[in-house]
Parts: C-alpha cells; structure tokens; sequence
C-alpha cells in the first residue's frame, strides 16, 4: 500500500489470468466440423492439470468493528470533520511532527464494513513520512504516541474523495492504527545566507547557470549526462522558503543525470565525487518564471546538493 496517495489494487493472480483464458479458447462454434486429434502428450497435460490447479486460499479478511459506519458518541471530532477514538492508550510520551517519519500497523474499512487493505493481514507493518499521506492520517496518526492503537473515521474529503482514481476506496473510510515507532525529522539544514541572489564570488556558465563550491570533495570522478548520481540536497526560493530536501526525508536521492530539471544536469557535471556546491538556477533551467501548478516553485531557485557516488 502506499498511504502516500494509497494503492489498494491488489496483483492479479496469473494463474486466474492462465485460467480464464484457456476456457476462452475452448470455447467452439458448434457449425464447425472438428478434425480428429493426436492423444494430447505428457507436458500438455501437465500444462493442464496447471491451469486448473486452484488457487490459494486469501486471508480471511477482519472482520470490522461494530462502528465502522460511524463513529460513536465517545469518539473526539476535530474542526477538520477527523473523528477518532482510543482503542488501546500506549506508552510513549510524545506526538509524531508532520516532518517525521512513523512506522504502523493498520486495517481499513469502507463505511459498509468491507475491508480494502491491511498491513496486519499481511503480516508487514509499513513506514512512512507523516506529511506524504492522506490528510486524515497526517492529522489523525498526530494525535497518536508509541503503542497506542487508535480508531480513525476519515471524511472523504481527508481521504480520496467521492470519486477517486481507479483502485482507492471512495467516501468516508475507517481505520484501526497502531503506531509502532517514531522517527525524528532531521533538523532542517540552515537558509543560505545568500540565498536572495549568487554573490559576486559565484560562478557562472554560459547558460546563466551560478554556482559556488562549498566542500571540496576527494574526487575524481564527475558525471556525464547519461550516468546515474546519488546526491543528498535541500531546495529554497529566493526569499528563504525551503520546498524539497532530501536531507529532511533522511534519504539519498538516485536518479539519472538527464532525468532531471536541466540546472542541474548542467550542475552535476560540474561536481566530482564527494564536492557540495551551491547552484542559483535561473527559471529557464528549472520550473519557468511563473507557477505551473499550485505548489511548485517558480523563478531562481537556490539548491545545496553533495555528490556521493556516480553510477
């Protein structure tokens, strides 16, 4: 599953898939005459005792709490419509930040009591960054401490909507949480001093592109266009509002050179291994001069990227 905008579509089963489509092609028009047939040999028999093996059994699904439908009168309703209720206190004194990342048990019902996904079924507990989730979850999930096993009634417009993309739940969901652990967020890297524009120390390339080295790293390597970079980086506007970080996700990035924003493919071929440079891109390199979509940054932006390893 993936809370962050979760997936509930679960793999189709190939043997299903086998299956369907030789009783398709055993399907005949009885006006046409059949030609006799060879006796079938010994591995297209097997092929067949194959396709008809069934499958194997599900997991019973678990059964949902008498309260699914609606929360009931002891549960606590916030001004965002977020309903929820204590199933088991637990034992951790503090709440997770929207910046942290959580680690949890969950099941989650529809409102008619049917089951769409479950990490306790599967035996795997998932984690994630609180602030990558539904809306419900970010805010009901923060309101939890370590060990506590909490009920969520999520209204539609917290979770996916009333006519969400093909595979996630519709309408108001319920779910039991059991939050197994917090993970800190990393304290957010300092805003360049010079983050308003490149000093008069800053380099520049013929595109526009300014850049200034902050640690020299052991080298030699740089990438090319076509290699793929491990890199750790943090992302600012002009006036100091930082939109992406690595560093705060306490997670490497991994991608392709050309795959990116064309400041920094230019960039990251100035770079040697282990180098951490500062780049003032220009909005012709990153995102244009105005906003595309609400959300994403627009005009120069200021990044702070350490290359570790060139693939």
């Amino acid at each position: 599953m993936t809370l962050r905008r979760l997936t509930f579509l679960a793999p189709l089963s190939l043997l299903a898939v086998t299956a369907a489509f030789a009783s398709a092609c055993t399907m005949k028009d009885s006006s046409i005459k059949e030609e006799p047939k060879a006796a079938p040999s010994a591995s297209a028999n097997a092929a067949k005792a194959a396709v008809a093996m069934p499958e194997p059994p599900k997991p019973p699904q678990i059964p949902a709490p008498a309260d699914v439908a609606a929360p009931p009168a002891d549960a606590t309703t916030l001004p965002s419509g977020l309903a929820s209720k204590v199933i088991a206190p637990g034992t951790g004194k503090t709440h997770p930040a929207p910046t942290d990342r959580v680690k949890v048990h969950y099941t989650g019902w529809k409102t008619d009591g049917e089951m769409f996904d479950s990490s306790v079924q599967r035996g795997e507990p998932i984690t994630f960054g609180l602030n990558e989730v539904i809306k419900g979850w970010t805010e009901g999930v923060g309101l939890m401490v370590t060990g506590e096993k909490r009920r969520l009634w999520i209204p539609a417009a917290m979770a996916y909507g009333d006519h969400p993309r093909p595979g996630a739940p519709s309408g108001n969901l319920t779910f039991d949480v059991e939050l197994l652990d917090i993970t800190p967020a990393p304290k957010p890297p300092a805003v360049p001093e010079d983050v308003k524009a490149p000093p008069a120390s800053a380099k520049k390339t013929a595109s526009g592109l300014r850049y200034k080295v902050l640690k020299q790293g052991p080298g030699p390597k740089s990438p090319k266009a076509t290699d793929t970079v491990v890199v750790d980086y943090s992302g600012w506007t002009t006036d100091g509002k930082m939109f992406d970080s690595s560093v705060m996700r306490g997670e490497k990035t991994t991608f392709p050179v050309n795959g990116v924003i064309p400041g920094w493919t230019e960039g990251l071929q100035l770079m040697k291994t282990g180098d951490k440079m500062r780049f003032w891109i220009p909005g012709n390199l990153a995102y244009g001069d105005t906003p595309k979509r609400p959300g994403m940054p627009f005009g120069m932006l200021v990044f702070d990227v350490e290359l570790f390893e060139v693939k």
